[in-house]
Order: structure tokens, then sequence, then C-alpha cells
């Protein structure tokens, strides 16, 4: 059964968690994207929990700016090592170590899990990112790709002053194509029921300023017209390398995020683990949860 709870973190930060499993035992740690929710997961989190497929204790955090959890106004408190300082204190909170046997991100979520990976590769057993760029890779297609600029242009949509008042306008108008554009109508893949939209009704209903915020504060998004790429900054390695062991999920039909964003991805990820999935999108984790459980698990009981 999943449980919800507030987490007071010592940085200030409260984190709204969705959670099941034996605490004490090993780790999975979830995080959701844009414009969704910790809720996206309690499939997996039931699944990793019954020890049958590992009996993990799961976590699911609402990132900062979402749902109930803590939401500052100032963009400035949505920088990257805000977030994975958010998760790290959260971590600390259920692993007496301060480590995670797992940590299972998607969009957004991903990219705070590549940060997290990279700068405290002792805290992470294994790391499985879902349909989430990794930074190096992102700022090469960024900078280089016409197409990849193109899918990506809704960003500045989203950094805009007025973005989460056109969002919440006329019930949603403009949010719900982020998913039916993908085929998450009754035409396509049929996840997008009544009774889900309402789930997104209530976690957008509670504001959507601190996820606007994460499109404000990043410098990686395409140029706006008259701009020119240099102000999309190029990360020294460092801060790139990714020793973790990895498995990287990528729906092949994600109309943001395209192909091309793996393309060298082993360069800074040497112990990289990459499954393709024709006939799937973004939102893979609604459209097929089963294989996504599968894969991971696969994964998960893999000797690296």
């Amino acid at each position: 059964m999943i449980e919800t709870c507030q987490r007071s973190l010592p940085n200030g930060t409260t984190l709204s968690c969705r959670a099941t499993g034996e605490p004490g035992r090993p780790l999975m740690v979830f995080l959701h994207g844009f414009p969704e929710a910790a809720f996206i997961w309690d499939e997996l989190l039931e699944y990793f929990a019954d020890p049958a497929h590992g009996g993990y204790r799961c976590v699911a955090p609402n990132l900062r700016g979402f749902e109930k959890s803590s939401a500052p106004t100032d963009v400035a408190a949505y920088k990257p090592h805000l977030l994975i300082q958010d998760i790290q204190q959260l971590v600390a909170t259920e692993s007496a170590d301060g480590t995670m046997a797992a940590l299972v991100a998607h969009d957004w979520g991903g990219a705070f899990g590549w940060g997290y990976a990279n700068a405290f590769p002792q805290q992470v057993g294994k790391l499985v990112i879902i349909n989430s760029p990794h930074p190096g890779t992102f700022t090469r297609e960024l900078r280089n790709s016409a197409a990849q600029q193109q899918a990506s242009a809704y960003m500045n949509f989203l950094a805009r002053p007025d973005a989460e008042a056109l969002l919440a306008a006329d019930d949603f108008k403009r949010m719900w194509p982020f998913f039916t554009l993908m085929k998450a109508g009754p035409d396509g893949f049929g996840w997008l029921t009544e009774e889900v939209k309402q789930k997104y009704r209530e976690v957008w209903g509670a504001g959507l300023t601190g996820a606007c915020n994460l499109y404000r504060v990043t410098p990686m998004k395409p140029p706006l017209p008259g701009q020119t790429i240099d102000g999309i900054p190029v990360l020294p390695r460092e801060r790139l390398t990714v020793d973790v062991p990895t498995f990287v999920f990528w729906a092949l039909d994600d109309a943001a995020l395209l192909p091309g964003l793996l393309e060298g991805l082993d360069d800074y990820v040497p112990k990289l683990e990459l499954k393709k999935v024709p006939n799937a999108t973004h939102w893979i984790v609604h459209e097929q949860p089963q294989l996504v459980a599968r894969e991971i698990e696969g994964f998960l009981q893999r000797a690296q």
C-alpha cells in the first residue's frame, strides 16, 4: 500500500512523498518530470516493493515546486544543485548510510539524476534514466541540431513570465497537448483517462510556478530569435562523466527529445546499457509500465 508523507529537510524544504515497501530495505528513489508528479510511479513503487521483485523500500518525492512540496517563488531556488540537495537530504531520512540501491528518473527528474550520479557516485548503486537527455549530448544537440532546437522550442514558452497563467487557463487547455500530441488520448495509447486527468488537475491546481521556474532558471534551451548559441554553456568534462552503472531506457517516438541525443552517450557514461523502444513516446511510463518495470528489474539483477 502506498503511503503519502511530508518530509521536512535540513535545508528548509518540505517534500511531499509517496512511499511503500519496508523501511530499512535497499532503497529505490523515483524522480518525475514536467508536467507530472510522484503519482506517475505508483505502479512501479508497488512492483519493486514486492518481495518477488526485490522487496525494495520505494520512495517517489514530488520535486520542489510540484504538488504539495515547498514551492519557493524565487527562480534561483530552482538551480539544479538545490534540487539535488533536496533528494540527497531525503535519501538520508530513509537510508542509514545515505545510499540508494537505484535512482530511477524521467524527464526533468533525469536531469537531476544525471547530476546526482555525477556529483555523488558513491551514493548511487545504479542509475536508470527514462527519456531524459544527458547534459553533454543535450548541450551539443541544442547548439548544433536545428531539429532538436525546434523540438525544444516549447522550453522558451514555459520560461515566459506569464506561462503559468496561460497554462492554467480554460481547464489547463494548453497542458493537455503535451500528452495528446504523443498519442495519450483514446485514439492512441489511451492512458489519459478522465480519472488520470483529474489527478493532473489536482497537481497543477496546487501551482505551476515552480515547474515553470525550472525552465526559467536553465540556460540549456534553444536560442530565441536574435540570440546565439553562445548562451548555452558547455560544461567541463568532470561535470559530465557518470561512472555509475547506468541503464538508459529510451522511447524512440518522443517528439520533444530526439534520438540524436543518444549519440556519443557512452563517451560520458562508460558503464552504459541502452535500450531503445520503438512505437513508444515520452510518456512510456504510462503507456507500458510493465515493460518499464521488467526492463529495470533485469538491469538491477545483472552484475556490473
